[in-house]
């Protein structure tokens, strides 16, 4: 099973699930161009599922756009046909369970409830990518740290992650995103990785607008993993520092507030392939007797962090989940398929983390549950 990925997992659960449509509409219907065009169909969006790939993107001799686009759409109607394909079945069980039920009006309203439950999906999908898409709001999070400096007591953090300025999020939404930010007065402000989705997204453009962001002692970043499969590492590098803003791979910045010192520390994406390997050698950047921060994209990597002396990290990569859904007090998302480690603030020992929800959105271009978020991080005595 350790290597079976999601995406495998959802190749299969798709195909069986498309699979079922079409043998429900060829026993609806015996209109032959009903038939031929839900094949078509089929066909259609068994290839723009390859484009939610971002290698097949990359490769593909059309638009990148264009390939976001099909691929983007592709998963949406996969993932909403499964949902209603799964209200089906259970509609269908519950009918045959009712079979002796004569009563005509009780079989209207089961026939209403079924098809407005199997429409759920399909108008979740649309509020999620036309409405709680850009839906920016700030999200004021009191930190605790054991044993925080009086000096460094409510200072304020301004952290941005999972940016993704890419065709579905456009430079002017991200702008408003800055402007929201600039109202803050951050005293510093980090950026955790995924300024963009794919190797042709608008960096520069991504850049420009990070460039506007203020912050007392400056703005600092690490590298996520689409900068690394973008290959844009060393370019993003150059780039920002020609803005004042420094991205930290596997270095640490002295910031001094008063009497106290905080130790700013980044370092490259860690993937959850790396487990074995988490923060290898970051334990020699922990400063005894200053606040020890670390952003790192990936929030897997907290106890690590925790373990080697960091007090607080900075992480982001989740997406809150993008789509999640509350049941029984239980948040149900695909992030919570690769780390406990999804949204929020945790506690570790004396050690604490936030993760935030980020900014954009990747596959899906929809957020359902998980608002995109501006964090503000204060910073409180444990």
């Amino acid at each position: 099973m350790a290597n079976i990925s999601l995406d495998h997992i959802l190749i299969v659960l798709f195909t069986l699930v498309q699979w079922r449509i079409i043998r429900l509409v060829l026993a609806a219907t015996g209109n032959r161009y009903i038939r031929v065009g839900v094949l078509i169909f089929s066909a259609f969006a068994a290839v723009s599922y390859l484009f939610t790939s971002a290698t097949v993107i990359a490769r593909a001799p059309i638009p990148v756009q264009l390939g976001m686009s099909l691929g983007a759409a592709s998963l949406a109607y996969f993932m909403t046909a499964t949902v209603a394909v799964a209200v089906h079945s259970v509609m269908m069980l519950v009918r045959r369970m009712l079979h002796a039920d004569t009563n005509p009006g009780r079989r209207r309203v089961l026939n209403a409830a079924g098809n407005a439950l199997m429409a759920a999906p399909f108008a979740a999908m649309g509020y999620g990518s036309l409405v709680q898409r850009t839906d920016f709001r700030v999200r004021e999070v009191d930190v605790p740290i054991a044993g925080l400096p009086q000096d460094l007591e409510n200072l304020r953090i301004l952290h941005l992650s999972d940016i993704h300025l890419s065709a579905f999020l456009s430079e002017s939404e991200f702008a408003r995103v800055v402007d929201a930010s600039l109202e803050l007065r951050p005293q510093l402000a980090v950026v955790t990785g995924d300024l963009i989705s794919g190797p042709r997204d608008p960096l520069d453009a991504c850049i420009r607008q990070m460039a506007r962001l203020k912050a007392d002692a400056g703005i600092f970043g690490c590298m996520g993993n689409h900068e690394r499969f973008a290959r844009s590492e060393d370019y993003t590098e150059r780039a920002c520092a020609r803005h004042g803003i420094r991205f930290l791979r596997g270095q640490a910045q002295p910031l001094r507030f008063g009497a106290a010192e905080i130790n700013l520390v980044g370092c490259d994406f860690f993937s959850w392939r790396q487990r074995s390997n988490y923060l290898a050698g970051m334990e020699s950047l922990v400063r005894p007797g200053a606040l020890n921060i670390l952003l790192q994209h990936n929030p897997d990597v907290f106890p690590v962090a925790a373990r080697q002396g960091y007090n607080l990290l900075l992480a982001g990569h989740t997406h809150g989940g993008q789509v999640t859904v509350e049941i029984l007090e239980q948040s149900i998302n695909p992030a919570r398929f690769f780390t406990p480690f999804v949204y929020g603030t945790y506690r570790e020992g004396d050690a604490s983390a936030y993760v935030t929800r980020g900014i954009g959105t990747i596959g899906v271009p929809a957020r359902i549950g998980a608002p995109p978020e501006i964090s503000l991080l204060r910073l409180r005595k444990a």
